[in-house]
């Protein structure tokens, strides 16, 4: 059996396909392999029949260092890190400097071109939402970074001494808010709506032969407000096929 580990700023997200059970995943904080390191306790349900592990780190090399240990001491397995390149399973990286981008974002586009079988968008909203656009021959045509909910929310909070958010705002919401809490929740509801609004229009103008495939944490949610294309959640586990194979 074949273990797939994406590390991520906020989740460590695992998946290995069983006979008996189909695709078993699981995942944890990102924070806790930073304070106690990977203890067999924490993957008891990790079997021992894995054969190779493959891993998409954007964590750092302490995480890395802590997984390749791990699978060393358990496995006796070197473990597969997946690296971004300046042209891998079809795709042209349009960076200068292949190394600066996110593992992450290039996994999302090496899976998402193959499963578009051509021209795609691909949107990761993690911590950070990136889009990424991909033309029918592999050629990657840029992208964009922004804040992720999350992290609008809390540099919201933390850089203005003023604003006081105590009170969770669970459900989607864009109506004004009426205290100083729904203002900046639903403020930044409004902003990740204007996103999907403004990639559909030049999905519409600029790349109308694009499919567009959707992921992460907030991508459901993405693919809710979009109206349209495709929310697949293991993009960036996919994405290790084409990288490590």
């Amino acid at each position: 059996m074949i273990l797939e580990i994406d590390i991520g700023n906020t989740f460590l997200k695992w998946r290995y396909a069983c006979p008996q059970q189909g695709w078993v995943r699981g995942r944890l904080p990102s924070r806790q392999l930073e304070a106690a390191g990977l203890h067999e306790k924490q993957f008891a349900c990790w079997p021992d029949a894995i054969s190779q592990v493959r891993v998409a780190c954007v964590a750092g090399a302490a995480v890395e260092a802590l997984i390749a240990d791990y699978c060393l001491k358990r496995w006796s397995l070197v473990a597969a890190f997946a690296r971004v390149q300046a042209h891998q399973a079809g795709v042209r990286n349009s960076y200068a400097d292949p190394s600066r981008m996110g593992v992450d974002r290039w996994m999302a586009m090496l899976a998402g071109y193959h499963q578009a079988d051509g021209e795609v968008c691909v949107v990761d909203c993690g911590s950070a939402i990136t889009i990424d656009f991909v033309a029918a021959d592999g050629a990657h045509r840029g992208g964009y970074i922004v804040p992720g909910v999350r992290l609008m929310a809390s540099s919201l909070l933390a850089n203005t001494a003023q604003v006081i958010a105590d009170q969770a705002i669970d459900e989607f919401d864009l109506t004004p808010g009426t205290h100083t809490s729904a203002a900046v929740f639903h403020g930044i509801n409004f902003v990740f709506d204007a996103i999907a609004q403004r990639l559909l229009a030049q999905l519409g103008s600029d790349y109308p032969g694009a499919a567009l495939l959707i992921t992460g944490g907030d991508g459901e949610l993405f693919a809710r407000l979009a109206g349209q294309g495709e929310y697949c959640p293991d993009l960036v586990l996919d994405g290790l096929h084409w990288a490590l194979s």
